[in-house]
């Protein structure tokens, strides 16, 4: 499991948005989102993964599973306040094998660029 940090300047209920509706996940995270229920299915080039909502509390997180996860693993989104700052902390934590987390970093890191790009932040 590891955890990556990002500065996001916007409020916590628009950056909310982005992670946990179809409409804003497809802004920045996947060409296309559908969700049914607690299910989400995200498709890139033509491939479809799927994952279900597992917790959330609005403008907080939202924690996924995907269905090829064990039941202990999870991606999450959490928004945090900086006490010095206030500046609104994009909190991705997610898991990835030894050898694989290095690329899972880089693709986090470009995933959020999308979506600072698309919040004009």
């Amino acid at each position: 499991m590891y955890t990556l940090e990002f500065p996001i300047r916007c409020s916590p209920s628009i950056l909310y948005d982005f992670l946990s509706t179809p409409v804003g996940l497809q802004e920045w995270f996947a060409d296309k989102v559908d969700q049914k229920d607690y299910k989400f299915s995200f498709n890139w080039n033509g491939s479809t993964d799927t994952a279900d909502v597992v917790e959330k509390v609005e403008n907080e997180y939202i924690k996924y599973r995907w269905d090829h996860y064990s039941d202990d693993e999870f991606f999450e989104f959490r928004i945090e306040q900086s006490p010095v700052t206030s500046e609104t902390i994009l909190k991705i934590t997610d898991f990835a094998e030894k050898g694989e987390l290095k690329d899972q970093e880089r693709l986090w890191n470009s995933q959020v660029v999308n979506l600072k790009h698309r919040i004009g932040s």
